[in-house]
């Protein structure tokens, strides 16, 4: 089917979340390349739209708000003013598709779920194990919604992000300030999560992990945390003894995390966004598990070490421990993950 004829102009509605856009990416690509000449508008939630920088992707992108009254009245007028024939819907829910239809575009494609069958022009149904919704990858999900569309989609996706040459500058600054050169071993440390804190392995083991790493390796080690994380942060930074870079005083954002966790030799952090970017840029990458399920972002593993601990409880996709212990991640101990990092280092070859 063809998603531009008459206006050549195309609607992506982005996904909500850092990892889940990074998974999008090769349905981002396959319609650029199916789609060369068209004009091609990215709607992505405000917070996010660094993630797409440098990218060449999209010729617009366009930060919306679909949770308040104002921010859905804005993304109906840009879609308005817009005027694409076609879009493609990537999140499942309704206030992602209405804006776009009171747009006035009709012809929306995306996953016919919550009975948005109604105003979908076409879409693929989801799949389905019985009468539940299986889980899958989710870079095989969006996969199947591109293919639907006709769009060519190797059968492995591999994610894949840009990085613009003011972030690359950015990043330059910050490694003549620490003294970083091109020969040092980094290790990038994630220690916090947006979704809740069921994902987060406490602070004080990111805080001795840190020192063990240094201890053994050499290695210079940057933190990344995001607005809402300070707590973590300031318990790791007041724990260790590891000399930790803290990129929160340099101004750290989504657009600057992408050269910083490409510069990694080695990321350590929960299941959470900055995962996808090490994966995207082929870096090794170690997950701490707990609350969420690893099936559902099983895929492109070849450089990563899943961890987590096999509990009845998990996992449960609570935002906070339903049951108040925190067993999947307490009792994860730095012994474990450190055996872990150290095994997947050996694997791909850094240590």
């Amino acid at each position: 089917m063809k998603l531009a004829e008459e206006t050549g102009k195309i609607i992506v509605r982005c996904p909500n979340w850092v990892g889940d856009i990074v998974m999008a990416t090769p349905v981002f690509e396959a319609l650029r390349q199916s789609y060369p000449q068209a004009e091609i508008m990215a709607l992505v939630r405000s917070y996010a739209c660094d993630i797409l920088d440098g990218s060449p992707w999209f010729d617009r992108v366009v930060g919306v708000d679909d949770k308040s009254g104002a921010g859905r009245s804005a993304q109906i007028a840009a879609v308005r003013e817009f005027g694409a024939e076609s879009a493609l819907v990537f999140p499942n829910s309704w206030s992602s598709l209405l804006p776009i239809w009171r747009g006035g575009c009709r012809k929306i494609y995306g996953y016919r779920r919550n009975f948005r069958g109604l105003l979908l022009k076409g879409g693929p149904y989801p799949p389905r194990s019985g009468m539940k919704i299986k889980a899958v990858p989710t870079t095989d999900y969006y996969a199947e919604l591109g293919r639907y569309l006709g769009l060519t989609l190797p059968e492995v996706v591999e994610p894949r992000l840009y990085v613009s040459e003011e972030a690359e500058e950015r990043a330059g600054t910050i490694y003549n300030k620490y003294g970083i050169s091109a020969s040092d071993m980094v290790v990038g440390l994630n220690p916090g999560a947006s979704f809740g804190s069921s994902k987060c392995w406490p602070g004080r083991y990111y805080a001795e992990l840190a020192e063990r790493l240094e201890g053994e390796y050499g290695c210079r080690l940057f933190m990344f945390t995001a607005p809402g994380e300070e707590r973590i942060a300031q318990e790791i930074m007041g724990a260790t003894k590891a000399g930790v870079i803290d990129m929160r005083n340099e101004g750290l954002d989504l657009s600057l995390l992408k050269p910083l966790v490409k510069r990694c030799c080695l990321l350590v952090t929960n299941d959470t966004g900055p995962r996808h970017y090490a994966v995207a840029f082929g870096v090794p990458v170690a997950v701490l598990f707990g609350s969420t399920d690893p099936g559902l972002t099983a895929s492109n593993l070849e450089k990563t070490a899943t961890i987590r601990l096999d509990i009845e409880c998990s996992p449960c996709q609570e935002k906070v421990c339903p049951l108040g212990h925190h067993k999947c991640m307490e009792d994860m101990t730095v012994d474990m993950v450190y055996g872990e990092v150290r095994d997947l280092m050996l694997r791909v070859g850094i240590a």
